[in-house]
């Protein structure tokens, strides 16, 4: 199959060229085709969620594992009536504090719109309203309920530029739109709201201090993977790239790296600050200026390790940031990426 681009930017939403671009994506997903389609969190890989066979092209693109549950995007929070329940007020204060936005609320499902295999059979279904200009437009114009992924291999780095869902899923869909790249890099925070109280099934942008601020009341963080996993991100190892990735701390990057320099070709992931302990030979990557500076680290993690996945390195050290809430979202991908190896000091504990 060959892969369409369509070039849409934010400032031509209403140009006769971008209409025409449009309808030609709205006929592609009625006929249970698969796009590329940008969000503010990551690319994703859209289908129609109430058409099976277009659920299924999404799993088989990715090599997805069919228990691995998909989020559906919509455009308009009335979309809700048909196939999913709202628990309570409380869950509409949520929505309108921070949607459209990087957030996706786990609800009861109604039976009879979405298709079995978006939700994974579970009863229950994720849904988020993305905050990216052409992505939302998308929605609105076609006014479909699309089930969305991130557009990658499964297990690789996720996509934040229409040039990594090219490079990953060329030929195994119809299109893909060519937009900005995504504002924040990872994807978006999901909330279990079938539960009470409400659980953070996998941080992201909005954190647990955001969504408490507007509840006034303590929101949970799930512990540990599930077995049948409501969300994704919670079962499978995700975000890694095809060389050994292991976590390292600051403190120790400097005399591990001049230790194995002359074994391996090494690759170093980490802020700017760290880059003079790094000998020349080996490759380095800046994630961010400052070591605290997580929103950016986050924004630029996947596209790093998707460039020392193109390199000529056969390990890589990626740095261990900081734990505290303002992190979490960054070192749960980053954890996901290494499979907990650290080295710490003189010993690698898992």
């Amino acid at each position: 199959m060959k892969t369409k681009v369509w070039e849409i930017s934010a400032e031509e939403l209403d140009s006769p060229e971008t209409a025409e671009k449009l309808e030609e994506i709205k006929t592609a997903l009625t006929y249970g085709e698969i796009i590329g389609l940008p969000t503010e969190t990551v690319y994703g890989l859209a289908g129609d969620a109430r058409n099976p066979e277009a659920i299924q092209k999404i799993f088989q693109a990715k090599g997805r594992p069919q228990d691995n549950p998909l989020i559906v995007h919509i455009h308009d929070i009335n979309q809700l009536e048909k196939f999913a329940e709202i628990p309570d007020e409380r869950v509409l204060r949520l929505m309108e504090a921070f949607w459209p936005g990087p957030i996706s609320f786990i609800l009861p499902l109604k039976g009879g719109y979405i298709t079995a295999k978006t939700v994974a059979d579970l009863r229950s279904v994720a849904v988020r309203m993305p905050s990216h200009p052409v992505g939302l437009k998308i929605l609105e114009y076609t006014d479909i309920p699309l089930a969305a992924p991130s557009a990658n291999i499964s297990g690789k780095p996720s996509p934040t530029d229409y040039r990594h869902v090219v490079d990953d899923l060329k030929g195994k869909m119809y299109g893909v739109v060519n937009s900005a790249p995504a504002n924040y890099g990872i994807e978006s925070t999901v909330l279990d709201c079938t539960t009470f109280p409400y659980q953070i099934a996998r941080p992201g942008e909005i954190t647990k201090a955001d969504l408490e601020r507007v509840l006034d009341e303590e929101i949970k963080v799930h512990e540990g993977d599930a077995a049948k996993p409501v969300s994704p991100g919670m079962k499978y190892k995700h975000y890694a790239p095809t060389q050994p990735l292991i976590l390292i701390e600051g403190i120790v990057m400097g005399q591990t790296l001049k230790a194995e320099k002359d074994e391996r070709k090494l690759g170093v992931i980490a802020p700017e600050s760290f880059r003079s302990s790094v000998p020349d030979e080996v490759e380095f990557i800046s994630l961010c200026r400052k070591e605290d500076d997580y929103r950016e680290a986050a924004k630029n993690l996947y596209g790093a390790l998707r460039k020392m996945d193109k390199s000529d390195v056969d390990k890589i050290y990626i740095y261990r940031f900081r734990e505290n809430p303002s992190s979490a979202a960054l070192l749960n991908r980053i954890y996901k990426a290494t499979g907990d190896v650290l080295i710490k000091g003189e010993q690698i504990s898992e």
